[in-house]
């Protein structure tokens, strides 16, 4: 996991990797794509498409599995095999694009240019861009580095480091099954239920983690450590609300509150409220903090692996 990180760190995956084969979890998407046209009919009772539901999420977590322990069982045991299996799990952390992606809405707004800034952080956030000003672009930005260092980084190779190239492979089926099912919407409240409750356990003890990893190597830990324990239990998320509430006492500003999606207002509960709004230069430091957390991984990896 630590040679995955690493690899990913220094190359990312490359445009011209992704002309050519696309990417693993693009391809899982397309799989759990055609399983959701086929397999989710609007015509059927909603218990039916619930049981539907968890077949597909355990058919595709299964596939993905037996295809990554086939792959680990082909590689000779030798030093080498280390570096292959962290060669194989490398598409699967995305250390590198999530650093990039909340780069590119830091840049532009630290210029002053807000339509460019939205357009950044319209990649990575599902709230409504246009009714973002520059605390809530950089806001949307710091929460998608916070909870998105869980989901792409720190929980992959936690499952990684448990279980070699399946423990990634079968986290990363979880994590894109809830990414494209697991809505709260008319067509997946059933139909994604399992997929989404079976995310949330994978990533309970990874959130747990991230935060404590943020809380950490804060300026002032104790005041991190101290609003990631009043107020991640906040979050209408079981498992976000962590890593981000210690981003937000780490950074000295307010996360969450009310959002806009598709037009209808989200009150979401404030997280650090009484602190005050972010701007651009929050987010560089946002990004300072994600460095610091993902060199200890890493490193605490790396002695665990020589230990």
């Amino acid at each position: 996991m630590a040679v995955a990180m690493i690899v990913d760190a220094a190359l990312g995956w490359p445009e011209g990797l992704f002309v050519r084969i696309g990417h693993p979890v693009a391809w899982l998407g397309k799989l759990i794509d055609v399983l959701d046209k086929g397999c989710n009919r609007s015509s059927d009772p909603s218990a039916l498409r619930r049981a539907a539901g968890v077949a597909v999420a355990l058919f595709v977590i299964a596939l993905s599995v037996a295809v990554a322990c086939a792959l680990q069982a082909l590689l000779i045991p030798a030093w080498s095999r280390i570096v292959l299996v962290g060669i194989l799990a490398w598409p699967l952390v995305a250390l590198r694009s999530l650093h990039d992606h909340v780069a590119a809405v830091s840049h532009p707004l630290r210029s002053g240019d807000l339509a460019l800034a939205r357009m950044a952080v319209a990649q990575i956030v599902g709230r409504d861009p246009a009714a973002l000003d520059e605390a809530g672009i950089a806001r949307a930005a710091i929460e998608s580095l916070a909870e998105n260092t869980c989901d792409g980084v720190v929980a992959p190779v936690f499952w990684g480091a448990l279980f070699g190239l399946p423990g990634i492979v079968g986290y990363k089926a979880v994590n894109t099954l809830d990414s494209m099912i697991g809505h709260r919407t008319s067509r997946h409240e059933s139909f994604g239920w399992a997929a989404a409750r079976i995310d949330d356990v994978a990533n309970l003890i990874p959130a747990r983690l991230t935060a404590l990893l943020f809380a950490l190597l804060a300026a002032r830990p104790s005041i991190a450590m101290s609003c990631m324990m009043r107020d991640a239990k906040r979050h209408r998320s079981v498992n976000a609300g962590w890593p981000e509430a210690a981003m937000a006492g780490a950074l000295g500003v307010r996360l969450s509150g009310p959002r806009i999606y598709d037009g209808i207002v989200a009150e979401e509960p404030w997280l650090n409220g009484a602190a005050r709004d972010p701007h651009a230069a929050d987010i560089e430091q946002g990004l300072k903090l994600y460095r610091r957390a993902m060199i200890l991984l890493a490193g605490l990896l790396l002695i665990l692996a020589f230990a």
